[in-house]
């Protein structure tokens, strides 16, 4: 028995251990608690006074470099100082409007939460999950501003929570207001404005931060989001849709008024030759503005502007020097039309030249970046790119002719220069001679979209639209777009991406933080869009347009030479874009303010590509290559081509089974043929659609064709009107004549809704019970006991239960 007690004596002692050191724990976790509270506390408390941008903040200025010269050295392009973006403004010199519109779209709830919205939060990652994409930021104006604020930039969750901190400490120790104006001196506004301040000077001829208008405003209070989108230089249409955006936030809130809100709306954006910084730069400026733009994007402003930043561009200013020159000697009307001109190095795709204008003092429009212009018969050679790379040869013949091309929602006539037609040719000759009708076909045989989808594999970064007449070059680019295209070709066929900034022309080497002596290099990385082939066999056809065809005035001497001209149809715009084996440039010429037909600025002609912009690149080109040993392009192997018969189904090109229609021939690459065979049909005749149409109207069509219908009947589907075709087999395609189309048609089941207008309520009631209708009855002025209206049409198929609401009169005297 004393045995059994002690054994039973033991647990109990095991249990009053356990509370102890549960309670031990608890208190020591507590404690620890505490203490990282207090210590995060009092580090955030520590970090307050940084924030505020009025305090010294021992910025280290960032130096813009030159690529390096024959002698290894380096020029300054531009030094970007920390005060440069903080001209700083104070609460009462900023326009009410401006504060408000601020609100309305980056944090509708600034004024009531404590620095972090939970409510935002939540929100924002519900809006998120539901559209399977980030499409809206939870982030408060405090956030933001200690987001940009604070020197860090590693993207970890305890940055996030320090963020967030230090955004609720600053609510209980600044003031909304004050917070707010911080915010406004320190945002970026885009094309270099750092600040409200600055925004107003470069967006309205010199304007204080205090006289901004409603419509200004607003427009400055969208680009934050996004600088490079909502540019209403770049992007005028985008800058619109959002400042309208911010207006209807404004109208929305109760801010503005019906009227205000239309006349804003009906304000005309800035004139891109108005938007321009205060003060100058150095050497290449329009580029330097150019690759402030690109450190912005990846970095951010606060650490551009003062956060000791070393950059190497890839520009070489002899070059540079170079391309000013062949300009001003073509070029000898300041009255007349200008040019830009862009040269990138193929191999590298370091941009080693960009002009975008005479005058950056007068002018910060860029009329190599951001004039998006129509680059006319310049843009062929991506359709042909489009083509070889889907396996047609440009032994592929077509006849050169006016047509009329089928775009969908319209017609669209295709002519060619002068009326002149070469007949039946292949696609190296209508590319030689430029032809409209040829380029405008192969458009047509590969479709809008897939030349918009090699266009931008190959560079060109603008949004295109997949028009046909894409194939002619009626869409908007700008000459980085194209020089970057024709780099890919030149490159045999790798586009040239860099490591630090993805998917952009490649304007930076390297960048070295002064402050730790950390080097980022901007790593050359290639991304195969064409084959070796296709790319050398683009460049065999471009090289006969200069020996041959519309470029010959850009014939170089002793050297290989590439490249396409591009006229658009009124002489607006003329382009020459071409390359050697070392060098790629495009050129642009014309009026940068208005589409100004060009007809007689060339010796009393009118300037085409093969004119201005083609003398332009030679003198450029001739220069730049004169210390360089002439050079020839690779020679395009041998690739075995077959003729073939096909024909367009299901959405591709098919081989012709011996009984299609509308067949044509194509020569395609051995090993590139279509690789499935066309379902056609002896005597073929087209399927008409007919779900939707009635079951007699179905019969008509059918026997016009001539097919037979084989009619199946279904129940109708609750108020749809039977005696429709709901379903048909085969729906479109083809059939031979006389064969059978399967219809389904709707039957009514249950009855059809009647007509009770003018009925008796009695009767009324008695059809609706025999229907089993579900009835509702509501009273109005007129004869009473009469259906004056009804809910459901007559003549539609019921179901039991199906409720029908009828209005009936009350009588005269109700």
């Amino acid at each position: 028995m004393r045995l059994r007690r002690r054994t039973e004596a033991a647990p109990k002692r095991g249990r009053i251990r356990k509370p102890r050191l549960l309670a031990l724990v608890l208190v020591l976790f507590a404690l620890s608690a505490v203490a990282f509270s207090y210590g995060l506390v009092t580090a955030i408390r520590s970090e307050l006074g940084a924030l505020d941008p009025s305090n010294p903040r021992g910025d280290v200025d960032t130096v813009v470099y030159s690529a390096p010269n024959k002698s290894g050295q380096r020029r300054v392009l531009a030094i970007l100082r920390g005060d440069e973006s903080r001209v700083l403004v104070r609460s009462d010199e900023i326009a009410p409007i401006m504060k408000q519109a601020i609100v309305a779209t980056e944090d509708k709830r600034f004024f009531e939460h404590n620095g972090v919205d939970v409510r935002g939060i939540l929100r924002a990652a519900w809006e998120d999950i539901r559209n399977k994409a980030v499409v809206e930021g939870g982030s408060t104006i405090t956030q933001q501003y200690v987001k940009n604020a604070y020197s860090r930039n590693d993207k970890t969750i305890a940055r996030k929570v320090r963020e967030a901190a230090l955004a609720w400490q600053l609510t209980q120790r600044w003031s909304k207001d004050r917070i707010l104006t911080a915010y406004l001196n320190t945002i970026y506004f885009g094309n270099g404005a750092y600040g409200i301040l600055q925004a107003s000077r470069t967006y309205f001829g010199g304007k204080s931060a205090a006289e901004l208008t409603l419509p200004e405003a607003a427009l400055l209070a969208g680009i934050p989001a996004s600088p490079s989108l909502y540019d209403p230089v770049q992007h005028p249409a985008a800058a619109r849709q959002r400042r309208a955006y911010v207006l209807q936030q404004l109208y929305d809130q109760g801010r503005i008024t019906t009227a205000e809100l239309e006349k804003a709306n009906a304000t005309p954006l800035p004139k891109p030759e108005d938007v321009r910084l205060p003060g100058t730069r150095g050497p290449a400026p329009y580029f330097v503005n150019y690759v402030t733009d690109q450190l912005v994007a990846r970095y951010g402003g606060e650490r551009v502007f003062g956060g000791g930043l070393e950059v190497t561009t890839t520009i070489d200013l002899d070059l540079q020097e170079k391309a000013r020159d062949a300009i001003q000697k073509v070029l000898k009307d300041p009255s007349g039309p200008a040019a830009a001109l862009v040269a990138i190095d193929p191999r590298t795709g370091a941009v080693k030249a960009m002009f975008g204008g005479t005058n950056f003092r007068r002018s910060q429009f860029n009329l190599a970046t951001q004039a998006e212009r129509q680059p006319g018969s310049s843009f062929k050679p991506i359709v042909l790119a489009s083509a070889l790379h889907r396996g047609i040869a440009p032994g592929t013949h077509i006849t050169s002719k006016p047509i009329e091309i089928d775009a969908g929602d319209r017609v669209w006539p295709v002519k060619n220069y002068e009326g002149s037609y070469l007949g039946s040719v292949d696609l190296t000759t209508a590319m030689v001679h430029s032809d409209n009708s040829v380029y405008a076909q192969l458009t047509n045989i590969v479709g809008p979209k897939a030349i918009v989808q090699t266009a931008h594999r190959l560079g060109i970064r603008t949004k295109l639209p997949a028009y046909f007449s894409i194939g002619l070059g009626f869409v908007a680019v700008n000459p980085l777009d194209m020089a970057r295209a024709y780099a890919t070709i030149a490159n045999d066929g790798k586009r040239v991406d860099g490591s630090m900034m993805g998917d952009r022309p490649r304007v930076v080497n390297a960048v070295r933080f002064r402050k730790t002596g950390k080097v980022t290099e901007n790593k050359v990385v290639d991304r195969p869009v064409l084959s070796p082939a296709e790319a050398e066999t683009m460049t065999a056809i471009l090289e006969k347009v200069v020996e041959q065809g519309t470029g010959k005035r850009a014939q170089l001497v002793g050297q290989a030479a590439a490249g396409k001209t591009g006229t658009n149809d009124d002489y607006a715009d003329a382009w020459f874009v071409g390359y050697t084996p070392d060098l790629v440039t495009a050129v642009w010429v014309g009026y940068p303010n208005e589409l100004r037909p060009m007809e007689t600025e060339f010796h009393g002609e009118p300037v085409a590509g093969g004119t201005l912009p083609a003398l332009i690149w030679k003198g450029f080109m001739t220069r730049a290559l004169a210390d360089r040993p002439a050079t020839s392009f690779k020679s395009p192997p041998y690739l075995p081509q077959y003729d073939v018969r096909v024909v367009y189904r299901g959405g591709q090109w098919r081989l012709d089974n011996g009984f299609c229609p509308a067949t044509r021939v194509m020569s395609y690459y051995a090993g590139r043929l279509p690789t499935s065979t066309a379902t056609c049909y002896a005597n073929e005749v087209s399927v008409p659609v007919l779900v939707g149409r009635s079951v007699e109207s179905a019969r008509v069509a059918l026997e016009s064709v001539p097919l037979s219908p084989d009619v199946i009947y279904v129940p109708a589907k609750p108020r749809t009107r039977p005696g429709e075709v709901v379903k048909q087999t085969p729906r479109g395609g083809f059939l031979s004549a006389n064969g059978r189309v399967r219809l389904w048609v709707s039957a009514a089941q249950n009855g059809l809704v009647p007509n009770l207008i003018g009925s008796s309520l009695p009767a009324a009631r008695e059809q609706s019970r025999k229907l089993k209708l579900r009835l509702k009855i509501q009273y109005g002025d007129g004869p009473e006991g009469t259906v004056l209206k009804q809910s459901l049409d007559a003549g539609i198929a019921v179901r039991p239960g199906l409720p029908l609401t009828l209005l009936v009169g009350r009588g005269s005297g109700a």
